[in-house]
């Protein structure tokens, strides 16, 4: 690989305007474009210190051996050329957005005589025509099952098609009607050609004029006492009226959109489309990529944008550019990309983020599937062996430890403005979360925002019980259970490697606790959030790990994951102190009932909405102390409670 010093521009000549870039290697292939809205800074940051650039922007760097400029005149000129060279080199280190999983597409074979019917996967041919993909492969089966009710054309492989062809006789399609039998001249090309047209008006969302045509045709069979003929039109309109509803409007002014949705963390996004035509959602896809570096929202959603329509195939599948193109937020450039849009489909294509109304909650649609998408990737990820062992031995080396750290135990501490402070414990055992592991704690000799001073308490009080575990084993007795009363112990084990949330004076609160109970062996490290530093014990500088690193991934995982646990403990001390609060001096109220009463409604806002009568059936509420409890809630606004450690009224 090239030293990038060695073809670094010199100082002074690499212009301050806006203009679009590309990295190449020694044999002249482009393997990077970009663009910037000050060459000189952006390409400065590339010849920087290596340890501080991302993985992937270290092996491009290394990779090419050559970097060009073009000089631009604003942000639509920029947005124009990197579409343009992106289109034509296909850099191999630009963010590729790879499928998460394979969708389903119907096809026309219109180049044949007698056109066929099927769904399938993969690549297309031309001149056949191809519509979707869909989101599911069992639901456009069943559509395509209704429509050969209406429209009986070929469905059969070429084998088929020859062999009846050779036999005289049709396949068992063509005896039960759901196929016109043009291997036996049931049909000519002409008018089988007819019916694969319709077919394709339907899938292309043209179905109220097939609609129409049936009715007119079954309503002039029964004016004409046909009523054989009106009875099979009959049908054939209802099984046509279903596989319509099976491609519900959800857009009700015919709109042509594709509606784009991400979900993303500091490692991975995962975007969702759904290709909206004629009002209905005629496709679905999916793609997960690694996040290169730190872009933001908008630069993710532009630069998948470029990539989405100029990709030939990605363009061929989603019909094209539509009319618009409906967004999570503005992109990057802001109007640029939607001028950008409309030079290349030739009208004018509107881009824009939906506030509210029907084109809102189908945005909020996509963005429930991207999240599930991205949840699942990262499952699936999570669970293999592979990778997990790879985590394992990647912090091993890392954080410099004698094995890989098979147990890892992460903490975190919440808490609102100094109350109801809380920490928990979530364990990592081989990669994988063991959940009957975790453990809350309730702070107790800690009072205000005192994060560091939790941390210390949490981890002495584990510690502490830790040894006092190791201490009551005798012999070969199991450890985890307590050979006097049978119950599971909580912390027999000795962690592997102790995990924060925070930085240096959060690890050097953990690592003091450890001292202090004769156990400074255990290595602790800190995950701090806003730049994933990793903080070693007595050290001045943190370590960066690579954003590709799978170590890295598993302790974010952790820490999220310790995040969460603590929230959801945070939330239901809250929503305690919350009823405490709001209740209090109640007559006839004592904290049992304020139990009950949380545990039978599950939240303060279902208790607000409920009548007198629906508190009173709460076991051991009388009326009058439902009356009681109702005239309480209803004399404090929702969304104020007292603060119990001022004394104070404050929002919730």
């Amino acid at each position: 690989m090239a030293d990038p010093a060695t073809y670094r521009p010199a100082p002074g000549t690499i212009p301050t305007q806006p203009g679009v870039y590309r990295f190449s290697d020694p044999s002249g292939t482009v393997v990077y474009v970009g663009k910037a809205k000050n060459l000189r800074q952006r390409l400065s940051s590339y010849f920087a210190d290596p340890a501080g650039l991302h993985f992937r922007t270290q092996t491009m760097v290394r990779t090419a051996s050559k970097v060009e400029w073009t000089v631009v005149q604003n942000e639509l000129e920029s947005l124009q050329l990197e579409y343009t060279w992106i289109k034509q080199y296909d850099p191999r280190f630009n963010v590729k957005y790879r499928d998460d999983k394979s969708y389903p597409w119907v096809c026309i074979t219109w180049g044949d005589e007698f056109p066929r019917v099927f769904v399938g996967r993969g690549a297309q041919r031309t001149p056949h025509r191809y519509y979707g993909p869909y989101a599911q492969a069992w639901a456009i089966r069943e559509t395509i099952d209704s429509l050969l009710r209406v429209f009986p054309m070929r469905s059969c492989s070429n084998g088929v098609f020859r062999n009846a062809a050779a036999s005289g006789r049709p396949c068992l399609l063509g005896y039960i009607g759901k196929c016109s039998a043009p291997c036996v001249g049931r049909i000519d090309a002409d008018d089988h050609r007819e019916l694969a047209a319709d077919v394709c008006d339907f899938l292309a969302g043209n179905t109220n004029h097939l609609v129409r045509r049936l009715r007119t045709q079954m309503l002039a069979a029964s004016d004409e006492l046909e009523f054989e003929k009106a009875a099979v039109l009959r049908d054939q309109l209802t099984a046509l009226e279903s596989a319509t509803e099976r491609n519900a409007i959800v857009l009700g002014d015919a709109t042509d959109a594709d509606v784009i949705a991400l979900a993303s963390d500091e490692l991975e996004v995962a975007i969702q489309v759904f290709h909206v035509r004629h009002g209905r959602v005629r496709g679905q896809r999916g793609w997960v990529a690694d996040r290169a570096d730190d872009s933001s929202l908008g630069e993710l959603v532009e630069n998948f944008c470029l990539q989405l329509y100029a990709d030939a195939n990605l363009a061929q599948i989603s019909g094209g550019i539509p009319r618009e193109v409906l967004l999570p937020v503005e992109p990057a450039s802001g109007e640029a990309l939607a001028d950008l849009l409309s030079d290349v489909r030739g009208s004018r294509v509107r881009v824009g983020v939906p506030q509210r109304g029907d084109k809102r909650v189908l945005l909020d649609t996509v963005a429930r599937n991207a999240a599930e998408a991205l949840t699942l990737h990262k499952t699936r990820r999570a669970s293999d062996l592979a990778t997990r062992n790879q985590a394992l031995e990647e912090l091993q080396d890392a954080l410099g430890l004698d094995a890989p750290p098979l147990r890892i135990e992460c903490y975190d501490v919440s808490h609102l403005q100094g109350t109801e402070v809380v920490a928990s414990m979530v364990v990592f055992e081989d990669g994988l979360a063991r959940k009957s592991e975790y453990r809350r704690f309730l702070i107790k000799t800690v009072e205000g925002s005192n994060d560091v001073a939790a941390m210390h308490e949490v981890i002495t009080r584990r510690m502490r019980r830790y040894l006092d575990d190791q201490a009551s084993l005798t012999g070969e007795e199991a450890v985890l259970v307590d050979a006097t009363t049978g119950v599971a112990r909580k912390f027999a084990y000795r962690p592997s490697l102790i995990v924060v949330d925070g930085g240096a004076p959060q690890v050097a609160a953990a690592q003091d606790a450890l001292a202090s109970l004769g156990l400074g062996g255990i290595p602790v490290i800190g995950l701090a959030k806003r730049l994933e530093e990793v903080w070693l014990a007595e050290e001045e500088f943190p370590l960066i790990l690579p954003r590709s690193s799978e170590g890295l991934y598993l302790l974010q995982r952790a820490r999220d994951e310790a995040h969460r646990f603590a929230i959801a403990h945070h939330r239901g001390r809250r929503s305690k102190t919350m009823v405490d609060s709001l209740l209090d001096g109640v007559p006839g109220l004592g904290e049992l009932r304020r139990k009950a009463l949380l545990a039978h409604f599950g939240s303060m806002r279902k208790l607000r909405a409920a009548g007198v009568e629906d508190i009173a059936l709460v076991p051991g509420i009388g009326v009058k102390t439902a009356e009681a409890v109702k005239a309480a809630l209803d004399a404090r606004p929702a969304g104020e409670a007292l603060n119990t450690a001022t004394g104070e009224i404050e929002q919730t």
